[in-house]
């Protein structure tokens, strides 16, 4: 595995490693390397957020995973970060120097794949060789539309039992806002219910993306739908670990690109502040 440009946290780059599933990422949410796996090599995801950094993204599910070649693909890549020079090789700095989690995100939904509980439980296996769990994070990045289904549901217990846990993407409380952002049609009731059902499974983020549009931040009803939102769930008693809260990072490469920007960091620490009165804890990335 020779390194074909240097790592920086502005480039998550899928193919930076050569490989299919795994590739490197300096993350700047963690504070080190993020061990991706992608298992939508084919660029398809049954959602299309605007905000998106996928290149050609399109409509659609994933292929099927060949499971062995993924576990051959994380063996190998954890061997040249653990015993190898892959820091020295990609010129990571040292504060960088770390594993800090194996993340399931990459270009798709990964709950959509047929092999969810079986990738789950190779991810598991492979990192037990090295010792890992317990000693770093294992993170699914999923918009949750794949959580009622009974395999999935199954590697999420899995996961949970690696020490793992799931950050789940709601972008918007209200019909409208999902549609204009996720370009999904998908009630909040809907995804209350899949947010509910994933919590008691695995230890649960929500994951929001929170930018300017055609110059504009999100709107006041559109905050208050969301903190609504919030509030009910806590109501209801759903165990959430709370908000991971974070800016535009990189430019999208959907066709909205150009009408979107980053808002200050003070926007976003306004609106932290904000659900934190919900009684959530919040993690803020502007």
């Amino acid at each position: 595995m020779s390194a074909s440009h240097r790592l920086s946290v502005s480039d998550h780059s899928r193919d930076s490693a050569g490989l299919r599933y795994v590739y490197p990422v300096l993350s700047r949410r963690s504070g080190g390397l993020s061990v991706g796996i992608n298992l939508n090599p084919n660029n398809a995801c049954n959602w299309r957020c605007i905000y998106c950094q996928v290149p050609h993204l399109r409509r659609g599910g994933a292929p099927a995973v060949d499971v062995a070649p993924l576990a051959q693909e994380l063996e190998g890549f954890l061997a040249d970060v653990l015993e190898g020079d892959f820091f020295e090789r990609y010129g990571v700095p040292g504060d960088l120097r770390r594993i800090r989690d194996v993340a399931i995100s990459g270009n798709g939904e990964p709950t959509g794949v047929a092999e969810f509980e079986q990738v789950i439980a190779t991810i598991g296996k492979v990192a037990g060789r090295f010792g890992l769990p317990g000693r770093i994070g294992f993170v699914l990045i999923t918009n949750g539309s794949g959580v009622e289904r009974l395999p999935v549901q199954q590697g999420l217990k899995h996961w949970a039992a690696l020490g793992g846990e799931v950050w789940f993407k709601l972008d918007s409380a209200t019909e409208e806002g999902i549609r204009r952002i996720n370009n999904v049609h998908l009630k909040p009731q809907t995804v209350r219910r899949r947010i509910a059902a994933c919590a008691k499974l695995c230890p649960t983020w929500l994951q929001t993306c929170m930018f300017a549009m055609d110059g504009a931040p999100p709107s006041a009803p559109e905050r208050e739908a969301y903190l609504a939102f919030l509030s009910g769930l806590v109501c209801d008693g759903v165990a959430l670990r709370g908000v991971l809260l974070y800016g535009l990072a990189r430019p999208s490469l959907q066709p909205e690109s150009s009408r979107l920007a980053r808002l200050p960091a003070e926007a976003l620490e306004a609106f932290g502040a904000a659900i934190r009165e919900r009684g959530l804890a919040v993690r803020i990335t502007p």
